[in-house]
């Protein structure tokens, strides 16, 4: 529930009050440190220079350490209701750019932190005791209240009554101290906090790549999590028609469930350990070495897969090699849920730097399970294939052709070909 307009201005007033006081005790440290350091019997000019010189050193390294500003604009952010961008972290290896001209930054804030925070401290705590002191002589039945270099005579009863508005008016004045030193440091907390241009333009970069890590990481979970239900519904729907009639058949049906269903869930606690930035994920990512396990669950499912490879395919660098693995699993997965199971034929290839997937399956006529909106290229799978390749920069095509090749599915069945090439020099 909101609170209301009088409530949130006096969290505004306290938590203003807290930074300032934050404040002051900050600049304890260099101006005893100033006064220990300029020595009595100096001059005045050099005791001050020596003060301001001990000082200014003292604040520039309580800027240095590296959690300083940081926490500067986390304090901003809560106590002064700002909404500075929090600072990037340098990734791994990486080397913050100049990162001096930060910390210069981060003690230049300070300097009007402090001040301003000991100035409004020490102004309410004297407006404080003075509104006090109205009210508890006007309550004592009068006197004298020296405050502020003056000399007042408080009367008891009605005729002295203005002492309770002069407290009234000291407790206002905390107000507004507050308040003005809390809207000057909120102007100036964007000069000496705020991103610099090469900031901004780095945290851009970062929120692109943070989005682009999300986008492959839900294609990753579309094409694990797709192809383990569509295995899964298939074999559970074997294993149902074979119970009575073949129950060793519909035993291996329900293990090949359990083993399907244990490589989604490493597939889905590797992308939750990067969700979670985790140190590194607890299972390695797959690649098409991983390629006759997949091609034997697709099998365990009922399909007639036939696969041909040509070339080294564990010399295929790293990344290329994880991309067609997922290419390969999504186009099995469709040939599972569109096609007719028969006569898959499946080729990769690689060669003259270049790695060639060929997917050809047929597919049933339309009106028997023949899904045109599907075979026109619709859906997340086919876009997340796209995708992938085209980040490799290569080249896909995905549609009908009329005849299988002779593969094991009779001449002239409509079949659904998906071919892909990636470049294996571009690939990272």
């Amino acid at each position: 529930m909101d609170r209301p307009p009088f409530g949130r201005a006096v969290k505004r007033g306290v938590t203003a009050w807290g930074h300032a006081l934050l404040g002051a005790m900050l600049g304890v440290v260099p101006v005893v440190t100033g006064l220990l350091f300029a020595s009595p019997g100096w001059p005045t000019a050099l005791r001050i220079a020596g003060f301001t010189l001990a000082c200014a050193v003292v604040i520039v390294a309580m800027a240095c350490p590296r959690g300083a500003r940081r926490r500067s604009v986390r304090l901003t952010n809560r106590l002064l209701g700002t909404d500075l961008p929090v600072p990037l972290e340098p990734a791994s290896g990486e080397v913050s750019p100049s990162p001096w001209v930060n910390r210069l930054r981060t003690a230049a804030w300070l300097v009007p932190h402090m001040a301003l925070g000991g100035l409004v401290t020490g102004l309410t705590g004297l407006l404080l005791f003075s509104a006090m002191m109205f009210v508890a002589v006007w309550l004592g039945g009068g006197g004298v209240v020296d405050n502020f270099g003056l000399t007042l005579r408080v009367r008891s009863g009605m005729p002295g009554l203005w002492a309770v508005a002069a407290a009234v008016g000291c407790l206002m004045a905390m107000v507004a101290v507050c308040a003005g030193a809390a809207a000057a440091l909120r102007l100036l907390a964007p000069v000496f906090l705020d991103h610099r241009p090469a900031e901004r333009l780095a945290a851009v970069e970062e929120q692109m790549r943070r989005l682009a890590q999300r986008n492959r990481l839900a294609q990753e979970l579309h094409d694990s999590i797709g192809h383990t239900l569509t295995a899964s519904t298939i074999q559970a729907a074997v294993a149902g028609e074979l119970m009575e009639r073949d129950p060793d058949a519909a035993r291996r049906a329900l293990r090949s469930i359990e083993e399907t269903s244990r490589v989604a869930m490493d597939d889905l606690d590797q992308v939750l350990g990067v969700l979670r930035e985790e140190r590194s994920p607890r299972t390695p990512q797959l690649t098409l070495s991983d390629l006759d396990p997949l091609v034997e669950r697709v099998r365990r499912a009922g399909a007639e897969v036939s696969v041909t490879t040509r070339g080294a395919l564990e010399r295929i660098p790293a990344t290329a090699s994880r991309e067609a693995y997922r290419i390969v699993q999504e186009g099995l997965t469709n040939a599972l849920r569109y096609g007719t199971k028969a006569g898959i034929a499946l080729h990769v290839r690689a060669q003259d730097d270049w790695l060639t997937l060929e997917l050809i399956n047929p597919v049933a006529v339309e009106g028997i399970g023949f899904r045109s909106r599907k075979l026109r290229g619709e859906g997340h799978g086919l876009a997340g294939i796209e995708e992938r390749v085209r980040l490799l920069r290569g080249e896909v095509s995905a549609g009908r052709t009329g005849s299988h090749g002779g593969d094991g599915a009779g001449q002239g069945a409509t079949c659904w070909r998906l071919a892909a090439r990636i470049p294996l020099r571009s690939a990272p």
